[in-house]
């Protein structure tokens, strides 16, 4: 017989326990539950209390002479009930001075109750029965640590030799002869290997139990580990290896296996994000260099052929992506970088992508046939960036969303210009109301105006032309200043100012009269108008509290 069938990682099964030497000995007969006699054994315990089953945790063969199980077959019952309902192994009884053989009340509640009970003819030692048994559990837990040592150091060998997480799913799941999957701690997929049932591809295993189902359990048997991340909180899980029992059960032996591999993925991934964020940044560095003029745009595109990018004789569309303040502390610019790059993958411009954590900006430019693909392109390349940063969980949920600004399309001496352009334009675009990407061209004034963000004139500028309706909006209610700022973006039309902020027209024009009253001029008047719009416009820029509601 094959032990290592009949030995778990936690014990062996009853019918190893009867084959031992101690028990064999005393010609054990099963009297009830003989189908059940895999159950696994965790642990010898020999007693004759009545009440021993409270001192039983669940698992443990128990070895008796029966003084314990009382005189009336309700006692007997009752001591059989509580130690099934405790979940022990089997119930072992020696025949001699209590029984000759036992009582059938013990024996129809055994088999009533699908517990094993087993009496033996003979006498045993039952502290050899004990050592036997305990030692044959010590020996399979350490039989099945040098399997799953094995796994482990297969898996090593196949990194030396070049390989990487592919190989090392693939000898998983041929040890576990399931298929294996690794993904992302939210759930994605990253990785499959393997088979499902007559061999089929385990990605149909993944969209069939897992992948449209993350936020449920996966199927029972199934073993879940997670690839640590080093890092705290939501860092703390870099991946999470799926093995999912379809082609036959998932044993113990198998999660230690899963444990040893998890290890070695995650020095793998590590190393890979190591990487990627090296390359990332060094990109992100040319990127800024040739921003701000310190490579000449003669020598970029060699630079450039270096790094990977070769856009074709089309211009240079610089487009840059500037996150929020407060980034989320379980993203990471590695992760970032890999998840942008899958997004950009299918928007069919060669891109040349890197990052900048010390501004927090992650800048590229991509290569277009013609100037006419240039709204066309920059749609699909800010929904890959934002996208990316979805996914990377850069950003803090609740955080302000990332701004995506595109610069001038051209050739190299246009994205040196166009990439510094955008770059501080992203900065400037940030409190604007959100759109899918900005046109740096478009932002000019606001450009303008953060520049001067502190210089006290501006604040100055702020507070004379506006400050009559701040002052109000802060004592009183309703607040005047949303109205007056849908009222210019409308070019003093009125309907449609009485439709965005769902007021009759009446109420429209009290508090118009209003706000003419306070700011003592007219607001048909062009020069008001501009005066009040740049003011509007300075005022997200400048260091001052935003009265409630405005």
């Amino acid at each position: 017989m094959d032990r290592t069938s009949d030995t778990g990682a936690d014990g062996i099964t009853v019918r190893r326990a009867l084959e031992l030497p101690g028990l064999s000995s005393g010609l054990p007969e099963v009297l009830a539950g003989a189908d059940r006699l895999d159950r696994t054994v965790r642990w010898v315990h020999a007693g004759e209390v009545p009440n021993i089953a409270s001192l039983l945790k669940g698992g443990e063969l128990l070895l008796t002479t029966g003084f314990g199980l009382g005189t009336r077959p309700a006692d007997q019952r009752a001591f059989v009930r509580t130690l099934a309902e405790r979940g022990i192994a089997a119930l072992v009884v020696e025949l001699g001075p209590r029984f000759s053989r036992l009582p059938a009340a013990l024996v129809d509640t055994a088999r009533g109750a699908g517990l094993p009970l087993v009496q033996l003819h003979r006498e045993v030692p039952f502290v050899t029965v004990t050592e036997e048994i305990h030692t044959e559990i010590v020996n399979g837990h350490y039989a099945l640590l040098q399997r799953a040592e094995e796994v482990h150091r297969r898996c090593t060998e196949a990194l030396l030799g070049g390989g990487g997480v592919p190989q090392v799913l693939d000898i998983l799941a041929g040890f576990a002869a399931n298929p294996v999957f690794l993904e992302t701690a939210g759930g994605r997929l990253l990785y499959a290997a393997g088979s499902g049932p007559e061999g089929t591809d385990p990605l149909q295993v993944w969209e069939g139990l897992r992948g449209q189902r993350r936020d449920v359990p996966p199927p029972a048997g199934s073993v879940l580990v997670d690839v640590p991340g080093g890092g705290p909180g939501s860092g703390a899980v870099r991946a999470r290896l799926v093995l999912l029992p379809v082609r036959g059960p998932l044993a113990p032996v198998h999660r230690m296996a899963a444990e040893r591999a998890a290890g070695i993925l995650a020095v793998v991934l590590m190393q890979a994000r190591q990487e990627e964020e090296l390359v990332a940044r060094g990109r992100g560095d040319f990127l800024t260099d040739l921003a701000e003029g310190r490579i000449a745009a003669e020598d970029a595109p060699a630079q450039a052929r270096v790094l990977g990018f070769k856009p074709g004789s089309g211009p240079l569309l610089p487009v840059v992506m500037r996150l929020g303040e407060a980034l989320a502390p379980g993203g990471g610019w590695a992760v970032l970088t890999r998840a942008v790059a899958e997004e950009l993958a299918a928007v069919g411009v060669p891109a040349l992508l890197g990052v900048r954590p010390v501004e927090g900006r992650v800048l590229l430019l991509a290569g277009l046939r013609s100037e006419a693909e240039r709204s066309a392109a920059a749609d699909r390349v800010a929904a890959a960036l934002r996208a990316g940063a979805e996914r990377s969980g850069m950003r803090r949920p609740g955080g302000p969303p990332p701004v995506v600004v595109v610069g001038v399309a051209g050739g190299w001496t246009a994205a040196s210009a166009g990439l510094r352009h955008a770059a501080e334009t992203a900065a400037a675009a940030q409190g604007l109301p959100e759109r899918p990407w900005y046109d740096a061209r478009r932002l000019d004034i606001d450009l303008l105006l953060w520049r001067l963000r502190d210089h006290p004139d501006l604040a100055a500028f702020v507070d004379r032309a506006l400050g009559p309706v701040l002052d109000h909006d802060r004592r009183a209610k309703p607040p005047l200043l949303p109205t007056l700022r849908s009222y210019l973006e409308h070019a003093g039309r009125k309907a449609e100012t009485a439709r965005e902020l769902h007021l009759n027209r009446q109420t429209l024009y009290n508090r118009l009269a209003r706000i003419t009253e306070l700011l003592g001029t007219d607001l048909e008047d062009p020069d008001t108008v501009l005066t009040l719009s740049l003011a509007l416009r300075a005022r997200r820029h400048v260091n001052r509290t935003t009265p409630a509601g405005s």
